[in-house]
């Protein structure tokens, strides 16, 4: 968000969300607010029959409010009988889902690193905890859902029961550890990915003791898994996806949740070898070099879909193709020269310094255009996944649906034409449902805005609006700035009702708290919540 941003109108809803802030609460977990007429009845529900675009990208963590809203069997708990929506997503979150997908997926990135691995026979095994499973699952097997042969996924569940991970900032971290090296004693498995998550999950709080004591305990647990290789010969890889705690406050101090766009380590520390600090690694690079990398070290002639160079510029001899190899994956750890808000500075960090300062190492681009998405934005954990296993660039939803709304063809996207003339020829409202934020990994206000001028240039008469708000990374009590552009653009328009206000924590969950969902769909559908009178 600029910093000259500030609320251009006050109106009841985002007095609502002001005062809600007084009581304590934050943007992401902020408590479903509710319009209601004179009389208090609930405006614009979700009602059988109704049209709805959901215009997030990301994809994985919406799929629970979906299959709520569309699904005739749901069961996962009570829905309100009879009610099935037309909805259309802006992508597909997932193939089995009953709802049209406006910009439906290009393909499967072909020939991934686990699908080059799995058509040789090598047999490979992936550990993480179930915070990050989808990112090494899903994406780092080119946004497949297929689990190819020879591969093997274990996932230790994250601690459940807690209201924030700053409550136990080791996580499942040990778990994971010991199953690394549990699977790197295993014969038949040549090949391991590790994430460790702690990073990048605590680095999302508001807790700097709690970020400090997640980033040593990664440290800590580095260090053994570093001790195990260097004693038996195994190819340890150490890089990081994205930065997050690096950089973890503004320039003004406030604290910055987000992920940052800075570089990330990449560590090659080969004790198959006799002297691993020997072997010479480029000057420079990105994630999508990462894939060719391991197949060099397997032995493995690269794909041509594999369009990134190996990182390994010199000391790799043929004899050496039959060592067991380990990438390990620190989530969310940045590099940053400032020492100014760097939580990785601020912590004891001794196995990873003594990596950094002792074997052949190169800084990779983990953000922006490296990571197929525009210049200057930051990285994140899907996208980072995705490029490490793809070993070349991968052009993102959210660059093909930026390009379309600059070249206009968004407003003329087949799916949203067909289904603004089945709202006015069924006499439907048209429900904008969505994440509204200046950036995020799930979208961007200005989908919104394009779908409200869609809707006036097309004659719909009757719109609602659906916000969450609470992107990681923001500035806290950003989304009352952003319910006030929201409620500001329908009236320049004179278009749009904003019906309801709530943090993406409740209907954004990718594990399974459904009661996060469940308050969601009540929300929604039922106007449960808050209720703030705006006529």
């Amino acid at each position: 968000m600029d910093e000259n941003d500030h609320i251009e109108i006050r109106t009841p809803m985002v007095e609502a969300v002001l005062q809600a802030y007084k009581q304590g609460q934050e943007d992401e977990e902020l408590e479903p607010i509710i319009a209601c007429d004179a009389t208090g009845k609930p405006i614009g529900r979700l009602e059988n029959g109704d049209f709805v675009i959901f215009y997030d990208i990301r994809g994985e963590r919406e799929i629970k409010i979906t299959r709520s809203l569309t699904e005739k069997d749901f069961s996962d708990f009570p829905v309100k009988k009879n009610t099935l929506l037309n909805f259309v997503t802006m992508i597909e979150y997932h193939s089995d889902l009953k709802a049209k997908v406006a910009f439906p997926p290009p393909g499967r990135v072909k020939n991934p690193l686990a699908e080059v691995m799995s058509s040789e026979g090598i047999q490979f095994c992936k550990i993480s905890e179930s915070e990050k499973a989808v990112h090494v699952g899903y994406f780092f097997n080119g946004r497949s859902e297929k689990v190819f042969p020879g591969e093997q996924r274990i996932v230790i569940p994250s601690p459940e029961g807690i209201s924030s991970f700053s409550e136990k900032p080791e996580m499942s971290i040990e778990s994971v550890s010991k199953q690394v090296l549990s699977k790197l004693k295993d014969p038949q498995r040549r090949v391991l990915i590790a994430n460790f998550a702690n990073a990048d999950v605590v680095g999302h709080t508001e807790d700097r003791e709690a970020v400090i004591k997640a980033v040593e305990s990664v440290d800590r647990e580095l260090g053994k898994v570093f001790d195990f290789c260097k004693k038996n010969g195994v190819t340890l890889l150490v890089t990081a996806d994205h930065g997050t705690v690096e950089e973890w406050l503004y320039p003004d101090g406030t604290i910055n949740t987000g992920h940052t766009n800075n570089l990330v380590p990449f560590i090659m520390a080969d004790f198959s070898v006799d002297k691993p600090e020997k072997i010479q690694l480029k000057s420079s690079g990105e994630l999508s070099n990462i894939a060719p990398t391991i197949l060099q070290l397997l032995g493995l002639e690269c794909p041509p879909e594999i369009k990134a160079e190996s990182l390994i510029v010199d000391g790799l001899k043929e004899t050496e193709h039959k060592q067991k190899i380990l990438l390990l994956i620190l989530d969310g750890w940045g590099l940053n020269e400032s020492k100014e808000g760097n939580m990785i500075y601020a912590s004891n960090t001794p196995h990873f310094d003594h990596l950094w300062t002792q074997y052949p190492h190169v800084r990779l681009k983990a953000s922006g255009e490296a990571v197929g998405m525009p210049e200057g934005t930051v990285g994140n954990s899907e996208t980072g996944h995705l490029h490490i296993g793809a070993g070349r660039r991968v052009f993102l939803d959210r660059v093909r649906i930026d390009n379309a709304i600059a070249d206009k063809s968004f407003f003329e996207n087949k799916v949203f034409l067909e289904t603004m003339e089945k709202v006015k020829s069924k006499q439907k409202p048209l429900h904008l449902l969505g994440i509204v934020s200046h950036y995020s990994s799930h979208g961007t206000i200005e989908y919104l805005f394009s779908l409200l001028k869609l809707a006036k240039e097309r004659g719909v008469e009757q719109v609602y609006i659906h916000s969450l708000i609470g992107r990681r990374g923001e500035k806290p009590e950003s989304g009352a700035i952003y319910i006030s552009k929201v409620e500001n653009m329908c009236r320049q328009i004179s278009l749009g009702t904003l019906s309801t206000v709530m943090g993406r924590f409740w209907a954004l969950d990718r594990e399974e708290n459904w009661d996060r969902v469940e308050k969601a769909y009540q929300a929604l559908v039922l106007g449960e919540g808050r209720k703030v009178r705006i006529k």
